[in-house]
């Protein structure tokens, strides 16, 4: 089936031809300067005469000269009678950047663009003409004739939305088939419309018999009678039963078969968002070739899995990671030739950029046989940067230093050079790979070489989650960003400074009920075990509870409409298989809201069975001691109180205006507001007057203790004197038992 190009201006077929046929020239030029051979020269040279011949056809006079040199030489170096050089390929691709560049613009930019540099294509056609009839060297080009480092600014292509996307024609076919296919088992729904009212009237049928011997029973109607409307009955129900199963039966077929359809119709719409992985890597042996010029260096440069299926968004995001990470390993990886042949290398470098599609997902890698990462020079990077402590870098494995790379603006280069170092780290590599829900890791052995590893999800309108439930309502959490799932007990959890937290793999992870960091009410679920999602980004690791874990499933991302703009935490929605919307969640986004929560807020606590918790007797403690709340705080949750702790005064006094307590035991001297201005306020406030007051100072004298109790408190206890049975005797006198 071939595309129907009717719609189009004739400069729109001109950027299309100029697109491919550039992409042809740049790749086989590269090509053509390892290896020259009739074979390979032929098709860049029948590319150069097309875009001579369409350039003529749209009148694009000025691009026919710099064609017409282009083929020109080509044709030379096919039929012999030139071999190409550094220089020549150099000047062959920098007149197929201006067809690029023409590609690259809309066609009402063409003609001003072409006016505005008609100076340059003329020049750039001679010098490519005058290279015909100069000497013909044997050798590589001079270190002189190599490109400048910085391209010229008005040949980068402008970034821009597609106005069109190409499908093959093959794809196209299958989608119209399965279209055709979905349309006509629609339409067969219909005689389920006919099944139905049968079955209605069936019905009606036998709620008439029944009706008629509920009035014999009623009017005493004799056993004989009863039992023939009895057995009319009965024969009735089996008849609507029979019809039953058979409707079913037909219902089951046709449900297979649309499900069956719509699968075959989403795969084949999926596939057609897939294009090979070289589809996104046209400029990148250019790219190398030249930076190896200018950084001295021989590179031999190989793309391997070239028709790996690659989804089309997932491809446009790999460009930047990708340059960033081939421009790395030719800077800072592979070694000068002297430097390798020093090192018993080959003079020329290795560097391999693959895909390949492996458990379900797509692993792309860019590696080298350079030099490879010092660890040594890496941990003492770690060290001055501040990152850890000297023993603590001491302690850190190989892969753990690693993962130090992708931090933002690290870097181990000894200088900035034009080709990177540019205040660019791999973190874009690894913000990459996490923002589509991916991984990215680097190997690397000293001497042999470096590997930089990104695991991708094939697509990304289809994700893998967890479903789980917060607050009775399913949500989903993509399965590539969950580190853990764990159930503890109630009595598993700890505590610090009203923070509760729990041990994962030996280390202390920070919990947080998933209903408020959603900012949702707060969860009634109760139960023995605490189901915990640990998530994490590059800086913080949270533990997610959740009131239970539903199961994994494969969801088709629906984005939010964008007039809602940014909702916090969300991401996307998506349908579940019961037919009922799901919030897919942004865990980035969660947590840094847990993160705010947790150093700014009050998060709730996870109690065993939360309805109990808020019948227990609740207290205050407010002091600006670590210790000294602490010790207070596991006194009384001993004695089942029921534990909230404050900074100081203010702090104190801001949680009293939200939550209600039976008690409040404060401390006198403290930052913001001291403990006799807090029980003034709380005395004089019409809410909170009624409420219990202890001051616990080490103020001991009774001058103090006066001036406590005049403030209003209700009991004065000395911090010097107090133990575990004085402060619980002094609590239970004011509010009684927990």
């Amino acid at each position: 089936m071939s595309t129907d190009y009717s719609n189009f201006s004739m400069l729109d077929l001109f950027r299309i031809e100029a697109e491919n046929h550039s992409r042809v020239l740049e790749n086989g030029l590269v090509d053509a300067e390892a290896s020259q051979s009739p074979e390979k020269i032929e098709p860049l040279m029948r590319a150069a005469h097309s875009i001579k011949g369409a350039a003529r056809i749209v009148g694009l006079d000025r691009c026919v000269g710099l064609a017409h040199a282009m083929e020109d030489i080509l044709s030379a170096a096919q039929h012999g009678k030139l071999s190409l050089t550094a220089g020549h390929i150099d000047a062959l691709l920098k007149g197929n950047d201006i067809f690029k560049h023409l590609a690259a613009i809309s066609t009402a930019e063409m003609a001003p663009w072409l006016e505005a540099n008609a100076a340059l294509l003329q020049d750039m056609a001679a010098s490519i003409s005058a290279l015909l009839t100069a000497a013909p060297a044997t050798g590589p080009a001079a270190p002189a004739a190599r490109p400048e480092p910085k391209p010229a600014k008005e040949l980068e292509p402008d970034r821009r939305d597609s106005s069109f996307v190409r499908v093959l024609a093959e794809n196209l076919n299958r989608l119209m088939g399965f279209a055709g296919e979905s349309l006509v088992q629609a339409r067969s729904l219909k005689p389920f419309t006919g099944q139905l009212l049968s079955m209605k009237n069936s019905q009606r049928d036998l709620s008439t018999l029944l009706a008629g011997l509920l009035e014999d029973v009623q009017t005493g109607l004799s056993p004989d009678a009863m039992g023939l409307r009895l057995h009319d009955a009965l024969q009735a129900l089996e008849r609507v039963s029979e019809k039953l199963i058979g409707h079913i039966e037909h219902f089951e077929l046709f449900s297979h078969r649309i499900e069956r359809t719509a699968e075959h119709l989403y795969d084949e719409v999926v596939a057609s968002r897939m294009r090979p992985f070289a589809d996104g890597l046209h400029g990148f042996p250019r790219m190398v070739r030249d930076l190896a010029q200018i950084c001295g260096k021989k590179v031999d440069f190989r793309i391997e899995g070239e028709t790996t299926r690659v989804d089309r968004d997932i491809l446009e995001k790999l460009e930047a990671p990708l340059t960033h990470l081939v421009r790395n390993s030719i800077d800072h990886g592979l070694e000068t030739p002297d430097e390798r042949t020093a090192a018993g290398k080959p003079p020329e470098g290795r560097l391999v950029l693959e895909a390949v599609h492996r458990a379900g997902m797509l692993n792309i890698t860019v590696s080298d046989d350079g030099r490879g990462i010092d660890p040594v020079q890496l941990r003492t990077k770690i060290i001055e940067k501040g990152y850890v402590s000297a023993d603590m870098a001491a302690s850190l494995t190989t892969a753990e230093l690693m993962d130090f790379l992708f931090l933002p603006g690290f870097s181990t280069a000894g200088k900035i050079t034009e080709v990177s170092g540019r205040g660019v780290g791999l973190d874009v590599v690894f913000t990459m790979a996490q923002k589509v829900g991916g991984s990215a890791r680097v190997e690397s052995r000293p001497g042999q070489g470096t590997t930089f590893h990104m695991q991708l999800p094939l697509t990304l309108s289809v994700l893998r989650t967890l479903l789980v439930a917060i607050n009775g309502e399913p949500y989903a959490l993509p399965l590539t960003r969950i580190d853990r799932i764990i159930s503890v007990e109630q009595a598993e959890l700890r505590a610090l400074e009203d923070r509760q937290f729990c041990t994962v793999d030996d280390e202390p992870v920070g919990i947080i009920d998933a209903s408020q960091a959603l900012g949702l009410s707060q969860s009634t679920a109760a139960g023995s075990k605490i189901n915990i999602a640990v998530i994490s980004d590059r800086l913080n690791r949270y533990g997610l509870v959740v009131d239970r874990f539903i199961g994994q499933q494969d969801l088709v991302v629906m984005p939010l409409d964008p007039r809602l703009g940014s909702v916090p935490a969300i991401s996307a929605g998506a349908i579940i298989e019961d037919g009922s919307p799901v919030l897919i969640l942004d865990v980035d986004d969660l947590v840094r809201a847990i993160d705010n929560l947790l150093t700014q807020g009050r998060p709730y606590k996870m109690d065993r069975l939360q309805q109990q918790a808020a019948a227990r007797k609740r207290v205050l403690i407010v002091d600006d001691s670590l210790t000294v709340r602490e010790v207070e705080r596991k006194i009384l949750e001993n004695q089942g109180y029921d534990v909230t702790v404050a900074v100081d005064g203010m702090d104190g006094w801001n949680m009293l205006q939200s939550a209600t307590f039976n008690l409040v035991l404060s401390d006198v001297d403290m930052p913001r507001m001291n403990g006799i201005e807090m029980v003034r306020r709380i005395k004089q406030d019409a809410r909170l007057r009624e409420m219990a007051v202890m001051i616990v100072s080490y103020k001991d004298r009774d001058e103090d203790r006066v001036l406590g109790l005049e403030a209003g408190a209700d009991y004065y206890l000395g911090k010097s004197s107090f133990h575990d049975d004085t402060l619980i005797a002094a609590v239970r006198d004011l509010i009684g038992e927990a």
